[in-house]
């Protein structure tokens, strides 16, 4: 049986070393390559790798904001590739199957891949919580900077300074910009856990609103708000989270 990798490093050098030693390996087939942590994203989660090779210091996203990216969407097996050793320990904190310090020569290469591809025939893949994606892991950094959404065939981020707000329909996100809105698969509660509070909160059992595009708050009844978005939209904030409105806009109970 044969997988699939996807190499991933800013530099074209590093990059055609790995291919190279990948050639004529039976076991694993090169899937694509990626530059830069954003089309390392995009790569993992259009061609869903079974293994990627991963550098770490890179343009736009690290390897480890990289993985906390994908997790939600895609498991693959992990293979750090850098210059660095000082990753080392946080590479298998994330569970990083192993870590090749550069440069690397052919054995050690092969010794990496015989430990991978022994674990792919055990398992489809890794699964469950991602370490960088656990309750309060790399936080504030852990917050999410970015939301992925698909339009038709196409992937892109929609920085969450963007997004006016969430509003949750069964297994499914609405996520609200001035541009359009877009349909996300995930759960609002996971998705609420890895916003920074200083720019979400939640308002109801439904819905997540961006801070900074809230115009006004106007009292309703029985302890709930109308909240009119900078846009012209108005939500309704629930008394049962009246405990955020508390914390983010002083207000008494």
């Amino acid at each position: 049986m044969s997988y699939q990798a996807l190499i991933v490093d800013d530099e074209l050098l590093s990059r055609q070393v790995v291919a190279t030693f990948l050639r004529g390996d039976a076991a694993l087939a090169v899937a694509g390559e990626a530059t830069n942590g954003t089309e390392a994203v995009l790569q993992i989660l259009q061609l869903r790798p079974d293994l990627v090779f991963l550098d770490v210091q890179m343009p736009e996203l690290d390897g480890f904001e990289v993985l906390r990216e994908v997790w939600p969407y895609h498991q693959p097996f992990v293979v750090f590739t850098t210059a660095y050793d000082s990753y080392a320990l946080r590479a298998f904190e994330v569970s990083a199957t192993d870590y090749l310090l550069k440069p690397f020569n052919e054995v050690r290469f092969r010794q990496a891949v015989a430990r991978v591809t022994q674990q792919l025939a055990q398992r489809p893949g890794p699964a469950g919580p991602h370490p960088l994606l656990a309750a309060g892991a790399g936080r504030p950094a852990g917050y999410r900077r970015r939301i992925l959404v698909k339009e038709q065939k196409k992937l892109f981020f929609v920085p969450v300074e963007d997004i006016q707000y969430f509003d949750s329909d069964s297994n499914y996100i609405s996520v609200h910009t001035a541009a359009g809105t877009h349909l996300i698969y995930e759960s609002l509660t996971l998705l609420e856990q890895q916003l920074d509070p200083a720019q979400f909160t939640r308002i109801s059992r439904s819905c997540v609103v961006g801070l900074a595009h809230v115009a006004a708050l106007e009292t309703y009844y029985n302890g709930e708000y109308i909240v009119s978005l900078r846009s012209g939209t108005t939500l309704k904030w629930t008394r049962t989270y009246r405990d955020n409105l508390q914390a983010f806009y002083g207000l008494a109970s």
